[in-house]
């Protein structure tokens, strides 16, 4: 309800899986909400530990390259079409949770990106307005990277992006009619309190509706995937020099109208 204050469903949802949002059931939840504000029915958040708002979901799709002033930064060229590559779904984990800079690695980066939520089965959508329905809402993501795996290693990106810890998500899922204009939001992320990313929505290459109609000319969109959308400039890839994670670090990263994050990295341990 707020920073402090929170309504529980947990009597009214299982979870906030595919199963749930295949049911409209998201619809109703508004109705369930006011009623229980009314009935002075409200939590305090306190220390507790919330997980990511959506369950593990059927797929993580993310978009690369897809700010003009991150590939500028990247040294790449504006892509034409939305560069596709999945995520392994276990990389989802709480917006609070601790990252892990995975065992060998070189070069963990991170990424704050605006991550969508499918809220119907959506296949061969015929344009952007019926895109536009098939989205349950929006939440804040970091999108943490193994740049030497990623792009050094042969192969698709999908081996720098799936290692545990890798997708922390929330700390809410933000419904479209919360959101407004989507193409208008500050993001930011800090690195032990200094700014390393700062950028908007705005200078997107594909919007969220291009690129929920373009995936689903591909695949099948279940409810309650999840969709990666690309970041802005100030990842530790582009930075002269470059600099990456080793543990130690706190990152803390925000979208406007989706809330903050903050985790903790810690290197790996057996």
């Amino acid at each position: 309800m707020d920073e402090g204050s929170f309504v529980n469903l947990s009597d009214v949802v299982d979870d906030f899986n595919e199963a749930f949002f295949a049911s409209g059931a998201l619809e109703g939840l508004s109705t369930v909400v006011a009623e229980r504000v009314d009935a002075g029915r409200v939590e305090s958040l306190d220390r507790r530990r919330f997980g990511a708002p959506i369950a593990r979901p059927h797929q993580i799709l993310c978009i690369g390259l897809n700010y003009s002033d991150h590939a500028a930064e990247t040294g790449q060229a504006v892509p034409s079409e939305p560069i596709l590559f999945t995520k392994s779904p276990n990389t989802l984990i709480g917006p609070n949770d601790d990252v892990i800079v995975p065992r060998l690695s070189e070069k963990t980066d991170w990424e704050v990106e605006l991550g969508i939520v499918i809220g119907r089965r959506a296949s061969y959508l015929s344009d952007e307005v019926e895109a536009h329905e098939a989205i349950a809402g929006y939440v804040l993501v970091n999108d943490v990277s193994e740049r030497a795996w990623q792009i050094q290693r042969n192969g698709q990106w999908t081996k720098g992006k799936s290692a545990p810890t890798f997708n922390p998500a929330g700390p809410w899922l933000a419904t479209k009619d919360e959101i407004g204009d989507v193409l208008a939001l500050d993001m930011w992320l800090d690195i032990d309190g200094a700014r390393r990313q700062t950028g908007s929505t705005s200078t997107m290459i594909f919007s969220p509706t291009f690129i929920v109609h373009y995936l689903s000319q591909f695949m099948v969109l279940e409810p309650g995937d999840l969709i990666n959308t690309g970041t802005p400039p100030g990842v530790g890839m582009g930075m002269n020099p470059q600099v990456y994670l080793k543990g130690g670090e706190t990152m803390t990263l925000g979208i406007s109208r989706l809330g903050s994050q903050t985790q903790h990295v810690k290197a790996y341990s057996a």
